[in-house]
């Protein structure tokens, strides 16, 4: 059974830290371009970061690009997202998300990352920055 399950997450003060992980179980993680999306209240889905299969290769969203940083530890089939200096506007549900094609390639391009090109998709884990 393919899954993604996530974990962190929760209430942190503005300029504070999370990480939020991701691992992956019924399939191979290394062989799948990664990505982390958020949602907040009354907002669409938006894609936060990505980094591809094969070369590693990264993308972040100009709203997170200095202060996140995307990995993956393909021996633990497990996908991370630092997240530093968080502020309140961070406030979200975050969703890790796999597909094979490394889609994560056109979004370096086009500055757009579509949920449509992910198959597998975590639960979601809420982050809250709030003083």
């Amino acid at each position: 059974q393919v899954q993604l399950v996530q974990s962190g997450g929760g209430l942190v003060q503005p300029g504070g830290s999370l990480r939020l992980s991701c691992a992956a179980s019924g399939f191979t993680l290394a062989n799948y371009a990664i990505g982390w999306f958020r949602q907040a209240p009354g907002k669409e889905r938006e894609g936060v970061s990505c980094i591809s299969s094969s070369d590693g290769s990264t993308y972040y969203a100009d709203s997170v690009k200095g202060r996140f940083t995307i990995s993956r530890d393909n021996a633990k089939n497990t996908l991370y997202l630092q997240m530093n200096s968080l502020e309140p506007e961070d406030t979200a549900v975050y969703y890790c998300a796999a597909e094979p094609l490394n889609y994560c390639y056109t979004a370096q391009d086009t500055g757009v990352m579509a949920s449509n090109d992910y198959d597998y998709w975590g639960q979601g884990t809420q982050v809250t920055v709030s003083s």
